[in-house]
């Protein structure tokens, strides 16, 4: 018998036909829609998310990494996972070096010439402390972190003097004003050790008018850690240092803390299953972390995000049928610190081959307020999905966001390794008023805004794992 050909026109169609069907635009089905929306008007009726935030912040209140609160903190989440009906749960260990501010968390700082006050300071994670009887300097100003870096270079630049760096953070409702002014939290430190300074302050990274004053962790060149201390001070002694120096003033300094590197110890990451129906094997991951710092309660950053995440997988656990694919849900340890936990994470599943089983991945770590955007970043012929997806969460006020997105700090390593994400982006217009202060308490959590974010997770994570929807390039693994 001849063989068939196909005239060339109608093979292109053909072809066009069959590439243009795996990447059609995807119709939920009646059963998955009403089952989305029926999760939303569950979460929008709970209150579980706030009550699990509140049994956290409240039972074992601040979580530093690689402390005795930490390991307490992983007690209770494996407590409350087994409780609450999730399978597999467990706790992955993972080593991790010690830092603390002392035996207090209330350190000294003070003018002493030429108005002698108190300031509010506290040190910055991974500063070194100050000899017993303390710091006594003069400060060198820079208006600015660029300032600091277009200084002259040298050991002796700045020799015994206390650098003060004075960057201001712009509030947004994305945030993105973080990461500048976060630079000079980061690296001040090195660029005043490096020109012989004695110690470094800085203006709080963050947006609060309050006498808090911010923490959190400093970066490191490869093998080598701050040999001075690094403090932040809150906002209004941050002012009253600018005014004293915009009098031509030469101001004095003493600061006295005990910060310091102290051993090495364990952290771990809890992880929580609902396991698939049709496709076990395939991993949608969905997170938050569980340390905080020390100063508040760590209850927006990022108890909220434990609740809203744990809340919404507990809904779908709770339906007649599972989703297709597995759930797993990972509250990180030791994030604030660097990472450690989600990188820990990452390495594992690179180790053992079952990172590309991870189809999508998404963290909650930025407070408790609205929803308002849905981003990704997944590869364009799964953007029909996305599209479709954030119409079924239109109801919630929730708009389509760009695929430039990142899907949380603790899926950076996952998706450095190739994982496709999402993320439903909160309103963070006053996130910096509290992120790592003292501020950062229960109290700031608005109970309707948590359970809206619920009934977002709820919908995005049942529609993304209930489906065969690819999100890697279609040649991937």
């Amino acid at each position: 018998m001849p063989r068939l050909r196909l005239p060339a026109a109608l093979l292109l169609l053909t072809c066009t036909l069959t590439t243009a069907a795996q990447v059609a635009p995807p119709v939920f089905t009646d059963e998955a829609r009403a089952t989305a929306r029926q999760l939303a008007d569950r979460a929008l009726a709970s209150d579980l998310a706030y009550r699990i935030t509140r049994d956290l912040t409240t039972e074992v209140g601040p979580r530093l990494a690689g402390t005795a609160q930490e390991a307490r903190a992983r007690d209770w989440a494996v407590a409350t996972l087994e409780e609450l009906g999730f399978a597999n749960v467990r706790v992955e260990s993972f080593p991790l070096s010690l830092w603390t501010r002392g035996e207090s968390v209330h350190e000294e700082a003070a003018i002493v010439a030429p108005y002698p006050q108190p300031l509010f300071a506290t040190s910055l994670g991974g500063a070194g402390g100050t000899p017993p009887e303390g710091v006594e300097a003069e400060i060198a100003f820079f208006d600015s972190f660029d300032d600091l870096l277009a200084s002259a270079t040298g050991e002796d630049v700045l020799a015994g003097k206390v650098v003060f760096v004075n960057d201001r953070m712009t509030a947004t409702r994305t945030g993105e004003g973080y990461g500048w002014a976060n630079r000079k939290r980061r690296t001040a430190w090195l660029e005043a050790e490096n020109r012989g300074a004695s110690a470094v302050l800085i203006r709080s990274v963050g947006t609060s008018s309050h006498r808090f004053p911010h923490t959190g962790m400093m970066g490191f060149p490869e093998g080598r850690r701050a040999g001075i201390p690094a403090l932040a001070v809150s906002a209004p002694d941050a002012d009253q240092i600018e005014r004293i120096h915009a009098r031509g003033e030469t101001i004095r300094v003493r600061l006295k803390t005990a910060a310091d590197w102290r051993e090495e110890t364990t952290s771990g990451n809890v992880i929580a299953e609902i396991p698939g129906t049709g496709a076990p094997e395939e991993i949608v991951i969905i997170g938050a972390h569980l340390d905080s710092w020390d100063l508040g309660t760590g209850a927006l950053d990022d108890g909220a995000g434990v609740g809203i995440v744990t809340a919404a997988a507990k809904l779908i656990r709770d339906l007649p049928r599972r989703p297709r694919r597995t759930v797993r849900l990972v509250l990180f340890g030791a994030e604030e610190v660097g990472l450690v936990g989600a990188r820990a994470y990452a390495e594992a599943r690179v180790a053992d081959g079952t990172v590309d089983d991870h189809v999508l991945g998404s963290e909650s770590d930025f407070g408790a307020r609205r929803v308002w955007r849905l981003s990704s970043n997944v590869a364009p012929h799964a953007l029909p999905f996305v599209e479709a997806l954030q119409r079924e969460l239109a109801f919630l006020g929730i708009i389509r966001g760009g695929n430039d997105s990142g899907g949380g700090p603790d899926m950076s390593p996952l998706q450095a390794a190739g994982m496709p994400v999402m993320r439903l982006d909160q309103n963070g217009e006053d996130y910096f008023e509290f992120h790592h202060t003292p501020d950062d308490t229960f109290d700031k959590i608005d109970p309707d805004e948590m359970a809206q974010n619920v009934a977002a997770w709820a919908m995005f994570v049942w529609l993304v794992a209930d489906s065969d929807q690819a999100f890697r390039p279609l040649d991937a693994p």
